[in-house]
């Protein structure tokens, strides 16, 4: 993949974004890179608040691509008093070479521009108390680092399952969440609403929960290694929605497609401690 796989796109909000010519995937449709990476990631997660008495504060952006909720990360936290590790994961930096080429259309970009282009180079960069670090590498690979710091936050924001179904599999999750720290709370923000993903990270060992709705849509998901971190987390009742659904079975490596949920998942997934009275909110 090179710079020139991506073209710029106006979205029906006016702004510009970036779309892989090669599947015609938009990054942050509707409403835009800045707005939705703000809203989806920076003001769901709390992270300035959050980022508050812990140093460092460890932020994991999982998908990089045009950088736009990285650069988000920064302008929220990179002026305040909390020291903060953000670590960038992605396999290409083509999307972000292309950003950086395009940034006097990508108003997010300029501002940073000369920083990402010292960050591709070195694969570190620091404003304020908060430092910068790229991993150009799969993240799957990445994930098996033993000198990764475990993450209070996680931007899970790769290329969809349609395209990129191994980053969406029950097993890289499970790995995703051996990864956590029981001690360290930790949220995991993305722009799904897909029965099969909520059910593929709850299997995989997430608390899950109702999101911010983003544009189009009325709600995302969110997902923490800790309930009580969760403000709307799914009840014991989206459990019937699981067993109505065509499209609730996890994806598994070398697996088929989603499909409904085989009788052995459904009762795992109905014994999660998310679904048990001692777990529920009142």
């Amino acid at each position: 993949m090179s710079s020139e796989s991506f073209e710029l796109i106006t979205l029906k909000s006016g702004h510009t974004s970036l779309r892989l010519i090669s599947n015609q995937e938009t990054f942050h449709p509707v409403i835009g890179p800045e707005a939705e990476a703000r809203l989806l990631h920076v003001e769901q997660q709390r992270l300035v608040a959050r980022s508050q008495g812990t140093s460092p504060f460890i932020v994991w952006d999982v998908g990089l691509g045009a950088a736009a909720n990285a650069v988000a990360t920064l302008e929220a936290l990179s002026a305040g008093p909390a020291t903060v590790e953000l670590h960038s994961f992605d396999h290409t930096l083509a999307p972000l070479q292309f950003a950086c080429d395009h940034s006097e259309h990508l108003a997010y970009i300029r501002p940073y521009r000369l920083m990402i282009q010292q960050l591709m180079r070195t694969g570190q960069t620091s404003i304020g108390r908060l430092r910068w670090f790229l991993h150009c590498a799969d993240f799957r690979v990445s994930l098996s680092h033993r000198d990764l710091p475990p993450p209070h936050a996680i931007l899970y924001d790769p290329y969809s399952a349609v395209s990129n179904p191994e980053m969406w599999t029950l097993e890289h999750f499970q790995k995703l969440r051996r990864a956590l720290h029981d001690d360290r709370p930790c949220l995991l923000t993305n722009y799904t609403r897909s029965t099969a993903v909520r059910s593929t990270w709850l299997l995989a060992g997430f608390y899950v929960g109702i999101g911010v709705g983003i544009g189009e849509k009325n709600q995302t998901t969110i997902a923490s290694n800790q309930l009580e971190l969760l403000d709307q987390p799914l009840p014991i009742s989206w459990l019937k929605q699981v067993a109505a659904s065509q499209n609730s079975n996890p994806l598994r490596e070398g697996g088929s497609a989603y499909g409904p949920m085989s009788a052995e998942d459904f009762e795992q997934l109905r014994q999660h401690p998310q679904f048990q009275p001692r777990s529920l909110c009142p």
